[in-house]
């Protein structure tokens, strides 16, 4: 066992002791989230009668504001909360000891809601519910003990969430390692993406590392200021700055068979190009960190300010100016708010309205009381988290399931993505009810699910509603010097042109060369379809690792910081049987990695992204989904744990 194991969160303190008054304990109730209150306490107090029947949440309605109890409802779990805390405040209760698997099992199903076999998660709710922060995926091995002679050192491109991972468990196995980061500080996409509005559309809670868990968030949802200074907390705290070659790009990568080893080609700041050698590589540079701007005819010829979000020009004072958006995806529906108070006029050109989900507290801070349930209640913060993980993840995989007997399904692909097909209309209905005219053009036509859902708490429809801002639905035929031109032939005239149209998300590991075995080019072998083993492995291409890579990208269920913690384990993984084996390499099989992505493709087409034909970054230039992960969450931590050797070829 790694002696850093078990270890806790660098910013998590121990549970505080309880000296509130009553009052003062009601009050933080009243600011609690209801459905992983009763769960925590009685995982606390092993008494399983506090999961009363008529408190169980709704499962259909998790999603929703309390998982769907009534206000009575609520009121009464507060109140049997209360009578607890009160005891166990008072000393009349104990910690229990940690529930048998039979009882977690009885308390994890009374969360849910019912309705789901969740005996397979036991061991997955293990790690989720690990103390404090206390680190359950922390690597079991070091190389100094079982491979303590021989040299292998690994590259890691990118210092990203994905890239400062990987670091951190390298670091606790002990294996060295080199990150070269093209930018000049950690954080990736949220040190690059720094337009106003810029924030997570993932609860915190889950869009954390399990092991750095944070209970003082300000937010429900993160801007991305507060995001980024916790990745630079992390290195930090970690230690990982001083592993990282900043300023530095990768050229090339190639493989070589005679040395067993990566030449990894890199240039600095300065010019001066080098080459490292490495044992393994591990891309860790992401999906979304390329903009891509599209394919309008004249789009250089326009001679005014023009800038994509992901490089947003903070020098160019936007007052009073008339402002073209192109596009009304993610980011757009950040932005396109903040500034239109700012500008004289906007002009927004949407090709494709994007499904809006009501999300109240999208812009909130966390209340007072809900910091100190966290601070005070143990294990009240690692239900809440997997309650998010849940209703976020496996628990509404159904609901954008194709159901194959369902007609029609243009609109919806399903009865459960057809019941939030309506729940998601009514609230256009709602925020649009004085304007028909935007709530035509606002309404997608495809089913929910399809193109990535973005949250919304109003400020989406204010900001359209505002006499200054033009929603403009007409595609566009040409960017001339001086504005952009639609089909119909008016020109509109612009100071400015502001590209919110996304990445380029299907082009992984460009724009760097990658030779494998034999001189096989990666680029050219995918030939715009990149597909890997568990998004991790390439054949032909020996202990070369992607993190985020093809097919592992989540749409409505999860955080990716989850997926690249079950990748870095398997990565490690990979490590430690070529370590404990005495080999020099592994390649995974041809006819694995084939098998395990006809899987992928098949069971794309049975969801609402791979069924639909809308428009989306999900898919790339030859219409398959690239992206995204169709499966559970469940199984991809199962098929992560531990590497099957009789996957790879084994080099020696």
């Amino acid at each position: 066992m790694s002696d850093t194991a078990f270890t806790s969160s660098p910013f998590v303190g121990a549970i505080e002791p309880i000296i509130a008054s009553d009052a003062e304990i009601r009050q933080a109730l009243e600011e609690a989230e209801v459905p992983p209150l009763l769960p925590a306490l009685a995982y606390l107090t092993g008494d399983v009668s506090l999961l009363r029947e008529n408190l169980r949440p709704d499962p259909i309605m998790l999603a929703t504001p309390q998982g769907g109890l009534n206000e009575a409802q609520v009121v009464e779990a507060r109140e049997l909360a209360l009578e607890v805390l009160i005891r166990f405040r008072d000393g009349e209760l104990a910690p229990a000891p940690p529930p048998s698997e039979a009882t977690l099992l009885q308390i994890m199903e009374f969360a849910v809601g019912g309705g789901a076999d969740m005996a397979a998660y036991l061991p997955l709710l293990e790690e989720e519910l690990a103390a404090r922060g206390e680190d359950r995926r922390a690597p079991a091995w070091r190389k100094d003990e079982i491979a303590p002679a021989v040299d292998f050192e690994v590259l890691i491109i990118g210092a990203g969430m994905s890239g400062l991972l990987a670091a951190h468990r390298l670091v606790q196995v002990g294996v060295p390692f080199v990150i070269i980061e093209k930018n000049d500080d950690v954080g990736g996409t949220w040190l690059e993406n720094s337009y106003p509005g810029c924030r997570v559309d993932n609860p915190n809670h889950n869009y954390s590392y399990s092991f750095a868990q944070r209970h003082d968030w300000p937010l429900h949802f993160s801007t991305q200021d507060v995001l980024l200074d916790y990745f630079r907390r992390c290195a930090d705290a970690f230690d990982l700055r001083r592993f990282v070659r900043f300023g530095t790009h990768v050229e090339s990568a190639a493989w070589s068979e005679a040395d067993r080893r990566w030449a990894v080609h890199v240039r600095s700041a300065d010019g001066h190009e080098h080459t490292i050698h490495a044992n393994a590589v591990i891309s860790a540079v992401g999906q979304l960190n390329r903009p891509l701007f599209p394919d309008i005819e004249g789009r250089d010829s326009f001679e005014g300010p023009t800038f994509h979000s992901a490089r947003w020009d903070h020098d160019l004072d936007l007052t009073g100016k008339r402002v073209a958006v192109i596009g009304t995806g993610a980011s757009a529906v950040q932005f396109i708010p903040e500034i239109a108070s700012r500008v004289g006029e906007l002009l927004v050109f949407q090709r494709t309205p994007p499904w809006l989900g009501p999300t109240e507290d999208y812009h909130a801070a966390v209340a007072p009381g809900l910091r100190w349930l966290y601070t005070h209640v143990p294990s009240y913060s690692e239900w809440n988290r997997f309650l998010i993980f849940w209703k976020m993840g496996d628990g509404v995989l159904a609901g954008v399931t194709v159901e194959p007997d369902w007609e029609p399904k243009d609109k919806s692909v399903g009865l459960i993505n057809d019941i939030l097909r309506q729940l998601l209309t009514g609230y256009l209905d709602t925020e649009f009810a004085d304007r028909p005219d935007l709530r035509a053009k606002v309404l997608p036509s495809y089913p929910p699910g399809a193109k990535r859902l973005l949250r919304d708490n109003g400020v989406w429809a204010k900001a359209l509603k505002r006499e200054n801002v033009e929603l403009i639905t007409d595609p566009i035929r040409e960017i001339t010097p001086t504005g952009v031109v639609t089909a119909d032939g008016v020109a509109h005239d612009v100071d400015v042109i502001i590209y919110g149209t996304g990445f380029q998300a299907s082009k992984f590991l460009t724009p760097m060369r990658v030779t494998g075995r034999d001189g096989l080019d990666l680029h050219e072998s995918w030939k715009g379809d990149a597909r890997a083993y568990l998004g991790v492995t390439v054949p032909g291409f020996p202990n070369l690792f992607c993190l985020y890579g093809p097919n592992t990208n989540i749409v409505i269920n999860g955080s990716i910081i989850y997926f690249s913690e079950c990748g870095v384990r398997y990565i490690l993984g990979c490590l430690h049987e070529l370590l404990a084996g005495g080999h020099k390499a592994l390649d995974v099989r041809k006819d694995v990695h084939d098998a395990f992505n006809e899987q992928v493709d098949a069971e794309n087409r049975r969801m609402a992204w791979g069924w639909s034909d809308v428009n989306s970054w999900y898919k790339n230039e030859h219409g398959r989904v690239a992206q995204n992960w169709p499966f559970t969450l469940l199984e991809y931590w199962e098929r992560t744990l531990v590497p099957d050797p009789d996957d790879y070829e084994l080099i020696d």
